[in-house]
């Protein structure tokens, strides 16, 4: 009778084989990996905006009475927020997130300048926004102008505001639209990020925009 082969008791695989196949499937995996990060779009965080004329300009006037244009920052990212130094809590709110998310640029936060228009130049002295601004960081810029001035620049950008009386020794509140606006070095609108955007998130597609 014919007896069946037997194993052999030396088919153990040499470990330095394992190692290297082991080795070969994580080599592989993150080659899969970098090649679907590569080829999957980025998620912006902030509403984007396609448009391919610049962001309209405008001229208005910084807290020493130099006029300053839009366009002067070209080269720069610009972050456009529309506010007033009473107001009790989206301003200052949205300010310190900016802040953040500026600090969080590390050495590209030269890169990004903010500006504050005022909506509501009648209280706001020259002094009063210098102040204002630069208690949440140092390098942030406020601009007035005349009532007629500031509705024309905010016409231009969507942005409503209006006066609400308050029985308080302040007269009055500024209701007003507290987005966001970036445009991009070479000044078009690139996004719109709402009231309540993280800073984290502002900071990531900033450095996505500054990487283009």
């Amino acid at each position: 009778m014919l007896k069946s082969p037997t194993l052999s008791k030396n088919h153990n695989i040499p470990w330095h084989m394992v190692a290297g196949a082991g080795l070969g499937l994580v080599l592989a995996a993150l080659v899969i990996w970098g090649v679907l990060t590569f080829l999957t779009p980025y998620q912006f965080h902030g509403m984007t905006l396609q448009s391919t004329e610049p962001a309209k300009n405008f001229t208005l006037t910084d807290p020493m009475g130099k006029r300053v244009s839009l366009t002067d920052f070209r080269g720069q990212f610009v972050m456009l927020y529309f506010g007033y130094t009473t107001c009790p809590d989206v301003c200052p709110t949205t300010l310190a997130v900016l802040h953040t998310a500026r600090k969080l640029l590390g050495r590209n936060a030269d890169q990004l300048q903010v500006i504050m228009i005022t909506v509501d130049p009648e209280r706001d002295t020259p002094t009063l926004l210098a102040e204002y601004v630069t208690h949440f960081d140092s390098s942030f810029m406020a601009l007035t102008g005349t009532p007629d001035e500031i509705a024309q620049v905010a016409s231009m950008y969507g942005v409503f505001f209006e006066r609400a009386p308050e029985e308080s020794a302040m007269g009055y509140l500024v209701n007003h639209t507290a987005t966001v606006m970036l445009v991009d070095a070479s000044g078009k609108l690139r996004a719109i990020f709402p009231f309540g955007a993280k800073a984290e998130e502002i900071a990531s597609d900033l450095q996505y925009l500054m990487k283009r």
